[in-house]
């Protein structure tokens, strides 16, 4: 089985460690979706790569409180700007969730899922988690399989969001096409 990324709380990782242009948008709280519709009006896409029961990653089902063997839906997709993939996310909500309200993320299709889980007044977000994601783990193989070169790592974030008590999970990770440095410039002027 392929290694599973080491996420760690924010707190343990400096900013210092982590590449500088990156580093304002893995701690940013706010909704990752708007900030790339702010950077790329009209352009903006939700490509979905796959959607599907499944068993999520053993540290995955523990950041849910999951039991081992459980199932949740599991969703891939890459967030674009002009056909250029930025993003690639991967959401985990355990079966138990998809029921009463939050039974309409199965069907999001296109639509973004940062839009509905941020307009939600009820929603939570956890503790956001950090890692750099390096060749022979599952998730960079799934972030990359799309790229047409791979680089030699890449980072993400991933935070448990509650509605209604009900928690899923959506690690972003952040892809060789991003402009990091030329968007957070563009990000912190806008606030």
């Amino acid at each position: 089985m392929p290694l599973e990324s080491n996420w760690q709380p924010h707190r343990q990782h400096r900013c210092k460690d982590i590449p500088p242009e990156l580093c304002a948008w893995l701690l940013d709280t706010e909704s990752l979706t708007l900030r790339l519709q702010q950077l790329c009006p009209g352009r903006f896409e939700v490509r979905v790569i796959a959607q599907q029961r499944g068993r999520p990653a053993h540290s995955e089902a523990r950041a849910l409180g999951m039991r081992n063997g459980g199932r949740a839906l599991i969703r891939q997709v890459q967030l674009l700007c002009g056909g250029q993939p930025w993003i690639y996310a991967r959401t985990v909500i355990p079966v138990r969730s998809l029921r009463g309200r939050l039974k309409r993320l199965a069907h999001l299709g296109t639509r973004p899922l940062g839009g509905v889980l941020f307009a939600d007044p009820g929603m939570h977000r956890g503790m956001v988690e950090l890692a750099c994601i390096q060749p022979g783990q599952a998730l960079y193989t799934a972030a990359t399989a799309h790229l047409g070169t791979r680089p030699p790592a890449v980072w993400g974030r991933r935070s448990v969001f509650t509605i209604t008590r009900k928690p899923l999970l959506v690690s972003e990770v952040f892809l060789p096409g991003f402009p990091a440095g030329t968007a957070a410039r563009r990000m912190w002027k806008s606030r």
